[in-house]
């Protein structure tokens, strides 16, 4: 099979499917790989890596649609690239059509075959694409959370950690799955008072566990999601129904109540966010005042650290798009 990786096209996403280690993988198990050219600068991965690592790199973005067979992305297909699906073509990627009518349109009526990392499932529940990049972005809501709090951001001016004599902030955290947990462990080791909320009390075991007497984990329930919203200084949405839109948790009246120069980082905006007042930004323009609540709202937001989310990426797809390529569509599946 021919397996084609382009560069991509989506405002400031630095990341690439694969890395030169995954294309040793494909070209050991008789494929051909395309690279288009400069695809993995953005990660650090030189076009001379991925020729000594045997691909073949291609000067343009059409001729790596046209030639191949599967083609590994990062996101779902932009606008740009819409008169380069076709049927037949096998696209492998985040998709999160959940929130994208335009693109679930086009691949419908274009016929592309695409399998969307978020939505593949092992029989336990877990989504094994979609964790390393969870946990990324839990890390991550964090740090740019507090950014967000930063006087010059719009933020209350506070130190989630506090100082000598001074209370440190309030984190609330909506969702215990991988990127809420992730984004507990950091705010709690920043020294920040943390409450995280969950409609599963196994979830919130597993974080009293982990992290002992240092977090609250509270049932998710409307009074306790209010009371909490309303206390906090920074609040992440990080609740996920896969394959479906998330559920809007906060609505524009909770956020009113919010304390003014708080602020919201959704990490559930790729599938239309948790918060009525969410809507998509980029890492251009990442932060937006609403209700005088900073939100920080980007679709992609693993793609700030491009380099270390792309081997994350590729740790976990590997497999899976090898399983691809060796028995093709639908064995693989």
């Amino acid at each position: 099979m021919i397996v084609a990786v382009p560069k991509e096209s989506k405002t400031e996403e630095n990341r690439v499917a694969v890395t030169p280690t995954g294309v040793a993988g494909f070209v050991s198990r008789g494929h051909k790989v395309l690279i288009e050219k400069g695809a993995g600068l953005g990660s650090g991965l030189t076009d001379r890596a991925y020729e000594v690592a045997a691909a073949t790199v291609v000067e343009s973005a059409k001729e790596v649609w046209n030639q191949s067979d599967l083609i590994m992305k990062v996101k779902e297909p932009q606008v740009s690239e819409f008169p380069l699906l076709r049927r037949g073509l096998i696209l492998f990627t985040y998709l999160h059509l959940a929130a994208n009518e335009i693109v679930t349109r086009e691949l419908l009526e274009r016929k592309v075959t695409g399998i969307a990392y978020e939505t593949i499932q092992l029989d336990d529940g877990s989504l094994p694409l979609l964790t390393p990049m969870s946990e990324i972005a839990g890390r991550l809501s964090i740090q740019l959370g507090a950014w967000c709090l930063q006087a010059e951001n719009g933020g209350r001016g506070i130190l989630l950690g506090g100082a000598s004599g001074v209370r440190p902030g309030k984190v609330v955290i909506l969702g215990a799955g991988m990127s809420g947990t992730a984004a507990c462990q950091v705010a709690a080791g920043m020294g920040a008072y943390v409450s995280i909320l969950d409609i599963h009390p196994t979830k919130l075991r597993y974080v009293h566990d982990i992290l002992g007497g240092h977090v609250t984990t509270l049932m998710s329930n409307r009074a306790n999601v209010e009371e909490e919203v309303v206390d906090a200084d920074l609040v992440i949405g990080s609740v996920l129904i896969p394959g479906a839109k998330a559920p809007k948790l906060i609505s524009r009246s909770l956020v009113q109540r919010m304390k003014p120069g708080s602020a919201f980082v959704d990490i559930s905006i790729d599938q239309g966010g948790c918060a009525e007042t969410s809507r998509p930004t980029t890492h251009l323009q990442p932060i937006y005042l609403e209700e005088d609540v900073v939100h920080y709202c980007v679709t992609n937001m693993p793609a700030s650290v491009p380099h270390t989310s792309t081997y994350a990426l590729t740790n976990s797809t590997l497999s899976y798009g090898l399983e691809l390529a060796n028995r093709g569509f639908p064995q693989a599946l």
